[in-house]
């Protein structure tokens, strides 16, 4: 698919979020309150490492081969998005009972694993990873649909569902490597996020960037030089797609962690020695992300030894959204 539009990017700092899932409830209330999303999580944060949502997306398969071929991967269950339990409210506020009233007792939800991560005291480590659809450059959801009931509008890249043509057939699911794109059981058509775009096109930005009380996400148009995500993706480079080895042009971007402490000994003391690993970092960015971090290190170097930084200047700017 050749691409001739304007793009509409969105960056997110992961050394400011605070896992807080403000963003995912503001989602949640303007897009997926209805019936047959109860399930849904358009935008979730994960902790990472762990499974994330669904579990275990990333080994479900999906995107391109190196031919530019899409590849279909497997359907996630209902059990790996999470059956949310019934809650005795009544019994666990007032009668002193359980709250949770369920048989068998669950074993899975969604962010089940939420803040576990991995490595042992003290030098254990997890970090927090807001997700939503990337309305990729080539979405794999477009090439697998047999109906032509997906599109990307030409005026801001963001891929849609025409709900008039879905029949469900959930090839697009299967086709997604993020898994962002899902099944609703009641209607029998599938369903993403929308990147707001009823609030685009009056001029707000996206639910979860406008009530993130950490202020990590910024939104622009790639091609236009003035925003602050063109600075960040294109003109300094320090903003990364997640899993770009999937073949399909993400255009939700990401600032990797780069100020987490060193590993210590068992005095406490540091052993110069990178709390997230490199190689896990690498795991979800690519090989590029340790130039970056090392950008993005010489950068706060510059500012604590008294000079300026525009890249440092611009994750902190009160000029967020340039639509």
């Amino acid at each position: 698919m050749a691409f001739t539009g304007r793009q509409l990017a969105m960056v997110i700092n992961l050394d400011k979020c605070l896992g807080c899932h403000t963003c995912t409830v503001a989602c949640k209330n303007l897009w997926t309150n209805r019936k047959g999303r109860e399930y849904m999580y358009w935008n979730n944060v994960e902790s990472k490492p762990g499974p994330g949502y669904p579990r275990n997306w990333e080994g479900m398969g999906g995107g391109f081969d190196s031919y530019g071929n899409v590849q279909y991967g497997t359907l996630p269950t209902r059990d790996d998005y999470g059956r949310d339990p019934d809650y005795d409210y009544q019994g666990g506020l007032f009668e002193g009972g359980g709250i949770v009233d369920a048989n068998p007792q669950p074993t899975w939800l969604s962010n089940w694993d939420e803040d576990v991560g991995e490595g042992t005291f003290p030098n254990n480590y997890y970090m927090y990873i807001p997700r939503l659809c990337n309305h990729c450059t080539n979405p794999a959801c477009l090439a697998a649909c047999p109906r032509n009931a997906i599109y990307k509008r030409e005026e801001d890249g963001i891929v849609l569902v025409d709900q008039d043509r879905c029949r469900g057939y959930r090839y697009c699911v299967r086709a997604c490597p993020y898994k962002k794109v899902m099944y609703n059981a009641f209607t029998k058509q599938s369903e993403k996020c929308i990147f707001c775009y009823p609030r685009i096109e009056k001029g707000e930005p996206n639910a979860c960037a406008k009530q993130c009380p950490g202020r990590i996400r910024q939104v622009g148009f790639l091609d236009d030089t003035s925003a602050d995500v063109y600075k960040l993706v294109v003109q300094h480079q320090v903003a990364m797609p997640l899993h770009p080895e999937y073949g399909t042009g993400p255009n939700v971007y990401y600032i990797p962690p780069f100020s987490g402490a060193s590993q210590v000994d068992e005095q406490g003391r540091p052993l110069n020695v990178d709390r997230i690993p490199m190689a896990f970092l690498r795991s979800l960015f690519g090989d590029d992300v340790d130039g970056v971090i090392a950008t993005l290190r010489a950068e706060r170097d510059t500012v604590s030894s008294g000079g300026s930084s525009e890249i440092l200047e611009l994750l902190n700017s009160n000029n967020r959204y340039s639509l």
